[in-house]
């Protein structure tokens, strides 16, 4: 985070369990408060094993899906049906049979001859559903990985370095991936990061660290003008 912007506000859970739970809450939160002040919500989620715990837990909160709209903050370029798809764990938890089906899911178009197209129609959704410039999202879920990257943000790659579009191609561990840029993350009404395991100790600490590179470490490009909430377990928390 730059210098101006708040520090992250660590929440510490003691189990997995608690740790899904909380996630479920806050973004069910913002949500609610979404929806009390626009028509419509939307939200960008994060992939990966440790939120699928809190999907389930959010799929059954009861709430106007139907007024909201899921994105995703990454995406792999694969199909639709692979099991490495992020869309595809959306679907399989927190919109499987429950409240949160009604929610409208903008999967990124994976189908396109080309990542660099899929970016660009999915640059062109995030447009004509939030506006702004860049677009502006009321939640965005984050995870962390062990090697500080966030959503497809990778050390060392193009993607971080892109400033003048909303959504990029990234890569990382041998994928090609659809990405939003730090802008729009930044710009988002609230930012939480989803953190667990011991593995992700290291990368945890240099995320909350403010004299940290965000070269070294890319979620410290994610800027935003509140305080981003991190959410994180006591495998990734503690000494």
């Amino acid at each position: 985070m730059r210098p101006s912007s708040p520090a992250p506000q660590l929440v510490v859970l003691e189990t997995a369990d608690a740790l899904a739970r909380r996630c479920a809450e806050a973004i069910a939160s913002a949500i609610d408060l979404a929806l009390a002040q626009r028509d419509r919500c939307q939200i960008a989620l994060a992939g990966g094993t440790t939120p699928a715990a809190a999907y389930r837990y959010l799929g059954q909160q009861h709430l106007p899906w139907e007024r909201v709209d899921l994105l995703l903050g990454d995406e792999r370029w694969v199909r639709a049906d692979d099991p490495a798809s992020n869309a595809r764990l959306i679907r399989d938890t927190l919109m499987a049979p429950g409240p949160a089906h009604a929610a409208c899911l903008h999967a990124v178009p994976t189908d396109l001859a080309s990542p660099e197209q899929g970016a660009a129609a999915y640059a062109a959704t995030l447009s004509q559903l939030c506006g702004g410039d860049p677009p502006v999202l009321d939640l965005v879920l984050l995870g962390l990985g062990d090697d500080g990257h966030t959503a497809s943000l990778f050390p060392g790659t193009a993607a971080t370095r892109e400033r003048q579009t909303s959504v990029t191609v990234g890569d990382g561990k041998g994928l090609a991936r659809i990405t939003l840029t730090a802008p729009v993350l930044s710009a988002a009404r609230q930012v939480v990061f989803l953190v667990s395991g011991t593995a992700k100790r290291q990368a945890l600490a240099r995320l909350l660290d403010p004299a940290e590179s965000p070269e070294r470490t890319p979620a410290r490009l994610v800027q935003p003008a509140t305080a981003p909430l991190v959410l994180a377990d006591n495998g990734a928390a503690l000494p």
